[in-house]
């Protein structure tokens, strides 16, 4: 007999929890082993647990969800992440299959949608690890910490901007800034960071922990001229 496939569910609200274990717990092939109710709590039930696949919410308190992802798969290859979110945008979704969800469903699609990612979760090519950027160990904190100080205000924003998919019109946009200053900006990152290309400037956005799920405002002081 094939055992159940074990399955965290991590959200905040514990209504959604208890309606997820009971869709869960209803299939003959699974089981919910652990809730849990923000990131910390995830990776320490995943940790102790050992679920084949964390059910996975983006926007939950005190989370920085992409961080929480790499953190669980890193962790352990064979748990996959799926996300459950509320968040529709092609953005979200590539930043967290980046970080390395395995898949991502939005919370107003079918039950049977939910249910689809998380036994093809579980069957996902037998599981040699997802590479992380850079080495995959990521950078102590100290190092980390003196290469961010390393950008402006403003270039952090612009640089987290384009790892969660937007565009330059759309940062503009958001930043209240000309699209040629935005490109400005990009060109300076790139120079600045010896990097080429989007892909490269997301896996550093990641690596160095710059990237979150969240909007952007329009803080910082610097513009480029």
């Amino acid at each position: 007999m094939t055992a159940k496939l074990r399955v965290l569910v991590a959200d905040d609200h514990a209504i959604l929890r208890s309606g997820l274990r009971l869709l869960i717990d209803g299939q003959p092939d699974m089981e919910v082993v652990a809730e849990a109710a923000d990131g910390r709590e995830t990776v320490r039930k995943a940790a102790a647990e050992k679920p084949d696949v964390v059910v996975l919410d983006l926007t939950m308190p005190r989370t920085n969800a992409l961080e929480t992802i790499r953190h669980v798969t890193r962790a352990r290859s064979r748990t996959k992440v799926v996300v459950l979110t509320m968040h529709e945008l092609p953005a979200y979704r590539d930043s967290a299959v980046a970080a390395g969800a395995s898949g991502y469903v939005v919370k107003r699609a079918a039950d049977t949608e939910l249910l689809s990612a998380i036994r093809e979760a579980r069957h996902e090519a037998a599981a040699a690890p997802v590479p992380h950027p850079e080495g995959g160990g990521g950078a102590p904190a100290e190092g980390r910490a003196r290469t961010r100080a390393a950008l402006s205000p403003r270039e952090a924003q612009v640089l987290r901007a384009l790892a969660v998919g937007y565009s330059n019109r759309q940062i503009a946009a958001q930043l209240k800034l000309s699209v040629k200053t935005v490109e400005t900006f990009r060109t300076r990152l790139s120079r600045k960071l010896g990097l080429r290309g989007r892909a490269a400037l997301v896996r550093y956005a990641l690596r160095t922990g710059l990237v979150a799920i969240e909007p952007l405002s329009a803080e910082g002081e610097d513009a480029a001229t």
